[in-house]
């Protein structure tokens, strides 16, 4: 079983959107499992406070280094990641994503207010992680976009592994455009948009080529970042096939 800790003043957020769909059935079935802990659990005082003014003054609160690394050492789990959420983290990744869900869980700690004491983070060695270059009001949400990009990716959770294989970021590209019934549809704008040819072919290589095509030509226009890394990546490899047949 793929386990999961969430540390959190708010510990009823959890499982929340996760209890539906895939990942719930996936969660009643012993698939994968998560334990929520109210950090106000640990508090010093009987007013459950777990903030505090910042030292060097400014705005807002920071979440006490005492009450947060009792609840870390409490309930992390042993030889599984321990990962802050955080805007200043390095970005969340596919190829990150994949590598969490091939391990025994992960432990996340949310913070609120304007963060987390430093000290906590480098006596626990958390994983600073960001879902994005923007900030929320605290790391439930963050928490719940990264475990279920992780779930979806256990064994049985998803469908067939050719649906995973065809996402976006899984070849380096945003994954191509999707079409189903009707062939041939009339939108609120009056417009008929036909289904792409190759795709009704029925010619397998010819839908391959197109979707190939299609998912370079978004890539480059949306993610230039994403597209330079592919596009680095494929001329090494001809390179190396062309070493190859000599």
């Amino acid at each position: 079983m793929w386990r999961a800790v969430a540390l959190s003043i708010f510990p009823e957020m959890f499982p929340g959107p996760l209890a539906m769909s895939l990942a719930g059935r996936a969660l009643r079935e012993g698939t994968w499992s998560i334990d929520a802990i109210d950090i106000r659990g640990f508090a010093r005082d009987r007013h459950g406070s777990v903030d505090d003014t910042p030292f060097g003054g400014g705005a807002g609160m920071v979440m006490r280094p005492d009450v947060l690394s009792d609840a870390i050492q409490a309930s992390r789990l042993p030889g599984a990641p321990a990962i802050y959420l955080s805007p200043r983290g390095v970005p969340l990744t596919q190829a990150r994503v994949r590598e969490l869900a091939a391990g025994p869980g992960v432990t996340l700690v949310c913070g609120r207010f304007e963060g987390i004491d430093e000290r906590v983070i480098e006596a626990h060695g958390l994983e600073e992680v960001s879902v994005g270059d923007f900030v929320l009001s605290g790391g439930e949400i963050a928490a719940l976009a990264l475990l279920d990009a992780c779930v979806r990716l256990l064994p049985g959770v998803m469908g067939t592994a050719q649906s995973l294989a065809e996402e976006s970021f899984e070849d380096g590209l945003l994954e191509y455009p999707l079409y189903t019934r009707p062939a041939t549809w009339t939108g609120p704008d009056g417009g008929e948009r036909a289904v792409p040819e190759a795709l009704q072919s029925g010619h397998h290589a010819k839908i391959a080529a197109w979707r190939r095509s299609m998912a370079e030509e978004i890539t480059r226009r949306r993610r230039p970042d994403l597209w330079d890394r592919y596009d680095a990546r494929r001329k090494e490899r001809e390179i190396e096939k062309k070493g190859t047949t000599r």
